[in-house]
């Protein structure tokens, strides 16, 4: 793979595990862009991320858009790191889509994080007040049971990390 090649770096782990702080190390490489889901939410849909059902809804909409958007980015010469959660099976299978659309090598970034790691980030993320959201205990298990880590079957080029 030649330097200039581009990539679409993906991001899996629970809530608070670190991808953010992943997805900028990343997005500073050269001829590389950061497509963020929590800041296009924040955004597009203000106020209007107050359950698991509003983040489905609005996710679906805007991965619509996004997605020919990324494919376009890639085959445009850009690398890509799509901080979109690849968190469960069915959003593994729309971001393989993209990088098969596009024809381009990818990165299934997992952030192996203990709970209750995630969960003490998590409350000192939001006394910080500096997230597009806050996001309680109770709604991490939510999220977190929803969860389903990669594995070799699927294909993908796993990285882990263990922050």
């Amino acid at each position: 793979m030649s330097p200039s090649q581009p990539m679409l770096h993906l991001v899996c782990g629970k809530i608070a595990a670190g991808k953010s702080t992943l997805v900028a190390e990343l997005g500073r490489r050269p001829a590389t862009v950061v497509v963020a889901e929590d800041d296009w939410l924040a955004q597009l849909y203000p106020g209007e991320q107050a359950s698991l059902a509003d983040y489905v809804r609005n996710s679906s909409r805007l991965r619509a858009v996004m997605g020919p958007h990324v494919v376009a980015l890639l085959r445009a010469g850009v690398s890509v790191v799509l901080d979109f959660p690849a968190n469960t099976l069915a959003s593994r299978g729309w971001m393989r889509g993209l990088f098969e659309a596009a024809g381009v090598p990818h990165r299934l970034h997992h952030l192996d994080v203990p709970d209750a790691v995630c969960k003490a980030r998590l409350r000192a993320r939001n006394a910080a007040g500096e997230h597009a959201f806050n996001v309680t205990d109770e709604e991490f298990d939510l999220f977190t049971s929803y969860f389903v880590a990669p594995t070799p079957e699927e294909g993908f080029d796993v990285v882990v990390h263990r922050r």
